[in-house]
């Protein structure tokens, strides 16, 4: 009888073992396909001031944007917005790829003063922001306020060719006229 007793209570627990790996495995696994799921399908954007979105300036940047970014050497593809979209946004991303974004049009953030120091990244002026893990970058030398907003391991191809295109597309102003 105890040996019977000792095979139930060991038979037992390796139940609860294989049960607790298996719950463990789903959790896993459901993880996985939210992320997945936040990775692919129309982006959320949250709504940001941009009152010169519609502006002629910015259709002209936005017509320039490449349909695929360079990221760390591989081409990741545009990415829907979901509805309602915000104007003069755009995005990049995929299942592998966290989202990045450029937005046009926008106000001028409150970090932008006098002495805020800026990087010149082929003729254009940017303004870095960092937020939460990802990193705004804004342009601030042309006629629309024009934002890059990506995971700050992105490295800085995708800020090059937005600086190209904006430096073909956009006039140099000065920073404060």
């Amino acid at each position: 009888m105890a040996i019977t007793l000792g095979i139930l209570l060991a038979l037992a627990v390796a139940g609860i073992g294989a049960y607790g790996w298996h719950g463990e495995h789903q959790a896993q696994k459901a993880a996985a396909e939210a992320e997945a799921a936040r990775r692919s399908g129309p982006l959320p954007l949250a709504p940001v001031p941009a009152p010169k979105a519609s502006s002629q300036e910015c259709a002209t940047v936005l017509a320039a944007l490449p349909s695929e970014l360079a990221v760390g050497g591989e081409l990741v593809p545009r990415r829907a917005l979901a509805e309602p979209a915000a104007a003069g946004a755009v995005a990049w991303g995929d299942a592998k790829h966290d989202p990045l974004t450029v937005r046009c049009g926008i106000d001028a953030p409150a970090e932008l003063t006098p002495t805020a120091q800026l990087v010149d990244v082929f003729g254009v002026s940017w303004l870095e922001i960092n937020q939460g893990g990802d990193t705004s970058w804004l342009a601030v030398d042309r006629p629309v306020y024009v934002a890059l907003t990506a995971p700050e391991r992105t490295g800085t191809g995708p800020l090059q060719d937005l600086s190209n295109i904006l430096r073909n597309t956009l006039p140099k102003q000065p920073v404060f006229p």
